[in-house]
C-alpha cells in the first residue's frame, strides 16, 4: 500500500474542496482519511469499506462531506462542502487491508504524507 494525497489548499468559509487518495499499490482494502488541526490530536473523519457499502462519518462532519471510492484505479476522495474555518487541518488518506471501515476509525496501518486544507474565515 502506498498513498498519496492531493488537492488540498486555501478556501473560503462556505466553500467546498474534494481532495483525492490514490493507493499506487492497488491493494483492496478499507480506506478513509483523518484530519489533524493545528495544537490538537489526530482525529477520524470519513471511512469507506472496499465495495463501497460502508461508509462512516465524523459527527462533525456528516452531512457536509462525502466520501466516495473508484476502484478502478484504487482513488479515495473526500468531498468537503460547506467548509468552516475549523475544517482547518493536514488531511492523512489511510488504508489498512486487514481491517473494516469501521475498525480503520481507530486504526489503520498505512498512512499517506497528508495534504493541508485550510478554510479562511
Amino acid at each position: 500500500v502506498q498513498l498519496q494525497a492531493s488537492g488540498g489548499g486555501l478556501v473560503q468559509s462556505g466553500g467546498s474542496l474534494r481532495i483525492s487518495c490514490a493507493d499506487s499499490g492497488r491493494i483492496v482494502s478499507a480506506m478513509g482519511w483523518f484530519r489533524q488541526a493545528p495544537g490538537k490530536e489526530r482525529e477520524f473523519v470519513a471511512t469507506m469499506s472496499w465495495r463501497g457499502d460502508r461508509k462512516y462519518y465524523a459527527d462533525s462532519v456528516k452531512g457536509r462531506f462525502t466520501i466516495s471510492r473508484d476502484n478502478r484505479d484504487n482513488t479515495v476522495y473526500l468531498q468537503m462542502n460547506s467548509l468552516k474555518p475549523e475544517d482547518t487541518a493536514v488531511y492523512y488518506c489511510v488504508a489498512d487491508p486487514r481491517r473494516t471501515a469501521s475498525e480503520i476509525r481507530d486504526y489503520a496501518s498505512y498512512w499517506g504524507q497528508g495534504t493541508l486544507v485550510t478554510v479562511s474565515s
